[in-house]
């Protein structure tokens, strides 16, 4: 029974494209915008990622994401230090500056500033230089993404030739010198990333009175990292996370302020909508054509549950057809793309074929009706 099936399924080439097409184009839709959605999301925190050092990040109050850091009084670091259970707590600050290029230009980047001593939150990974040559005079790393698209200087040939060790940036009116390219997460909003010390990056962003953007502290070993964060928060009046707390909390400032979520679901329904409704006409009308044959072993005496096992089949495969073909095109799609790193996790290909599982689903439910009605005599009809 399952190889008439089979035969049945493919000697209609016509039918089998459309339901594979339509299969291919929700399975696409379903693993690819989700899949960017969610790079674009991570993106959120990923200089969260990028120091990983510390296990609380503390901060003002009225903080709502990462790159909403609101400065502090130099005060505050030793108020936070002075809680019980903190083995270091070093200052970070973050801004946005204007960097000009050896070339010329200008472009935006975030400048961060690291503890001069410890370079706690300096970059974990570098592709050129060393960490510990930060603390050479007037030095600054750049990350890598920045370096190549956003800080690339245009040659006299017309050619952009990415920022390398030795060039000469200004910043604020101040000599930068680059000894160091970075590898960091990218971020959301795309801009170069700048580092260097706290102390030479007071003199790097405009003049202001406070410009600790956060502290970063680590537990002793064996003290508990949420009783830490919930003793600063009542001993300093601060805002106190974990790194993973944190995350979450610029997370879902984007989710609740931005259209990210609903307008990548929206596409993600469409999707699901389309090769739902493509899929299932074409299969019901494969259905449809085949009804006679269907009369004719039912009435040589197959019996519902081969009726059923038949048309299953015939979902299936072209399911996994449809499904391969949508995973395909969606990793050309990744692969193709320089600039926007897209990642497909097991739970999104799990969700992507769960997506297409059910259009199958629906579209052999709405035939299997029809041949489970359906009258053996209908085959000695006209």
């Amino acid at each position: 029974m399952l190889r008439i099936a089979l035969k049945t399924l493919f000697g209609h080439h016509g039918k089998v494209i459309g339901m594979v097409i339509g299969l291919a184009v929700a399975s696409l839709m379903m693993t690819q915008q989700p899949a960017t959605m969610m790079s674009i999301l991570g993106r959120t925190y990923s200089f969260i990622n990028d120091v990983s050092q510390p296990d609380i990040w503390v901060m003002d109050p009225m903080v709502q994401f990462v790159d909403d850091a609101k400065p502090l009084a130099d005060s505050k670091l030793g108020l936070v230090r002075s809680v019980s259970g903190v083995a270091w707590a070093v200052p970070i600050f973050k801004t946005t500056t204007v960097a000009r290029l050896p070339d010329g230009n200008t472009a935006s980047g975030q400048l961060i500033g690291v503890d001069d001593s410890s370079l706690i939150g300096a970059p974990a990974q570098m592709v050129s230089g060393s960490t510990d040559d930060l603390r050479r005079t007037d030095a600054v790393f750049v990350n890598d993404e920045g370096a190549k698209l956003r800080f690339a200087q245009k040659q006299a040939d017309g050619t952009l030739r990415p920022l390398q060790v030795g060039d000469i940036l200004e910043l604020n009116e101040r000599r930068a010198e680059v000894v160091g390219i970075a590898r960091t997460g990218p971020t959301f909003s795309s801009q170069p990333v700048i580092y260097t010390t706290y102390t030479r990056a007071r003199l790097y962003a405009p003049a202001q009175r406070k410009i600790m953007s956060f502290v970063l502290v680590k537990a002793k070993p064996g003290h508990d990292v949420l009783e830490l964060t919930h003793e600063i928060r009542e001993q300093t009046g601060l805002a106190a996370y974990t790194a993973e707390e944190f995350k979450e909390l610029s997370l879902w400032y984007f989710i609740r302020n931005t259209g990210v979520l609903i307008n990548f679901g929206m596409v993600t329904l469409v999707g699901f909508i389309v090769g739902a409704v493509v899929s299932g006409i074409m299969f019901f009308n494969f259905t449809q054509d085949n009804l006679r044959h269907f009369a004719v072993l039912k009435a040589i005496g197959a019996t519902p549950r081969q009726l059923l096992g038949m048309v299953l089949l015939q979902a299936a495969i072209v399911g996994a057809i449809g499904y391969g073909i949508g995973i395909g095109l969606a990793s050309i799609m990744a692969m193709l793309s320089s600039t926007f790193q897209v990642k497909f996790t097991y739970s999104l290909l799990a969700f992507s074929a769960g997506g297409v599982l059910v259009i199958c689903l629906l579209a052999a439910g709405f035939s299997l009706l029809k041949v489970l009605r359906l009258e053996p005599a209908v085959v000695f009809k006209g």
